[in-house]
């Protein structure tokens, strides 16, 4: 009898070496791979890229033509971009913007002490370009120079100082000491600043009692902030040996910059004291706080900015008076913070009530509770809608032309005018030209906040 056969036996096993990976099909992988999930997807992305690809062929083409192709680059006057001189279509005439370009940055400025406005550029610049590198180092300092230094000098450099003070503060009350100057210095400079002082002793007097603890030394900052700002204001009656300008003679670029940024220096510390006092337990504070957002909101900037200039000054006393550009600043720095407070109330509601309970459960006061934990996330969550204020807010300082304050979109307008410039593309290459550049600093100021958007969102990192 015969023994059945024992089937073979093979052995499986992996070689010592790993076979290479299989590459993707290539349908799903390089340009065609890309193309094909987000361009040629579906029925409707094939539309939108039809219609993406016919507007990109109707608007830049003939942007580029028109500033660029076409574009006529020298010449002293209208000749040069006249079509029947040049002898072919011409765009944009380049040569309008180069003779206007001292207006363009300074406006009407004085051209002998421009140099006191390119310092200010200059100073802005360097300080400002630090603070937004977030590994430059000394950035305390640094914040400390560009917000607190840095305007009393830039307005001393503009105005010159001098500024004679005395009638603008106590002139209205018919208070005239008739002290005369002395070695450059008015006396009255230190009457004014013994009155100052005596009324910040007295304002300290009377509310330091009501707080206790850490209100109390709140109290005393706010009380330190006010003799600051009494110097400050005392100071610019010194004579500096600069030559007094009017701000009837700034213009430009200069006054674009010095309202945008005054506008979003000021509305971001108020706004945030503003969605405070809104969600406060003190009825007064509540209610005031209330008030004053819903006031502004409801009112447009271009009606605050009129009555300001037009209106105000009929309701104040005496020899009171008020430089028109300070109303201004003064009316959007208002608007500018109502709105800015509802996006930081809006940021102070998305925090959840477990980081207050955390926060007490660490023996935190209300004021570091707020100060440390809450108001870090909740200005952390709205860095668009404050971003998206600060652009709103640099593009709407063109409203100032409507009570005859001359920005840069109302110099370029006046030199429209100019007939030796007159030439059927002017109007359209000094329209353009603006709007390149406030493309350029709203464009800039968005891609910031994306990268701080993206740098302080932690919760999302692998």
């Amino acid at each position: 009898m015969s023994t059945p056969a024992t089937p073979s036996t093979f052995a499986y096993v992996a070689p010592p070496e790993l076979k290479p990976q299989e590459p993707a099909p290539t349908s799903t992988r390089g340009l065609i791979g890309w193309a094909r999930a987000h361009l040629f997807g579906s029925v409707g992305q094939v539309l939108l890229t039809l219609f993406g690809i016919w507007l990109f062929w109707v608007v830049i083409p003939p942007m580029v033509k028109f500033f660029e192709l076409d574009a006529v680059w020298t010449g002293t006057g209208r000749d040069a971009c006249l079509p029947e001189n040049v002898g072919r279509p011409v765009g944009a005439c380049w040569p309008f913007i180069w003779a206007k370009w001292n207006q363009i940055l300074y406006g009407f400025y004085p051209e002998a002490e421009r140099w006191r406005v390119n310092v200010v550029y200059f100073m802005g610049a360097v300080l400002l370009v630090p603070l937004l590198v977030p590994k430059a180092p000394f950035k305390r300092a640094n914040a400390i120079a560009f917000f607190g230094i840095y305007p009393v000098i830039a307005f001393l450099l503009l105005t010159g100082g001098d500024l004679d003070l005395r009638n603008f503060i106590l002139g209205w009350t018919g208070l005239d000491f008739g002290l005369a100057r002395v070695a450059g210095l008015r006396v009255g400079f230190w009457v004014q600043f013994v009155l100052v002082a005596l009324i910040a002793a007295g304002i300290g007097m009377l509310v330091c009692p009501f707080f206790g603890g850490e209100r109390r030394s709140v109290a005393a900052t706010v009380l330190k902030l006010f003799g600051v700002l009494a110097l400050i204001l005392l100071a610019v009656d010194l004579d500096f040996g600069l030559q007094p300008v009017e701000t009837r003679q700034w213009g430009g670029l200069l006054v674009t910059l010095v309202i945008a940024v005054t506008g979003i220096t000021v509305s971001l510390p108020f706004g945030i004291l503003l969605a405070l006092g809104r969600r406060s337990d003190y009825p007064l504070v509540k209610y005031s706080s209330i008030i004053f957002i819903e006031f502004w909101r409801g009112v447009p900037l271009i009606t605050v900015l009129f009555f300001a200039t037009y209106m105000l000054p009929l309701f104040l006393p005496g020899r009171f008076t008020i430089d028109g550009l300070l109303r201004a600043l003064v009316g959007v720095a208002l608007v500018a913070s109502a709105y800015m407070a509802e996006v930081v109330r809006g940021g102070l509601q998305a925090i959840p009530k477990g980081q207050y309970e955390g926060a007490m459960a660490l023996g935190l006061r209300s004021g570091f509770m707020m100060r440390l934990v809450v108001l870090p996330q909740a200005l952390k969550l709205v860095i668009p809608g404050i971003v998206n204020n600060f652009i709103g807010l640099f593009k709407d300082t063109t409203l100032v032309l409507i009570v005859s304050i001359f920005d840069l979109l109302g110099i370029l307008r006046a030199a429209f005018t100019d007939p030796n410039w007159a030439t059927p593309t002017t109007l359209f290459t000094g329209f353009g030209f603006a709007g390149i550049v406030y493309f350029v600093f709203c464009y800039g100021m968005s891609r910031y906040s994306m990268a701080l958007e993206k740098r302080l969102d932690r919760s999302h990192r692998h």
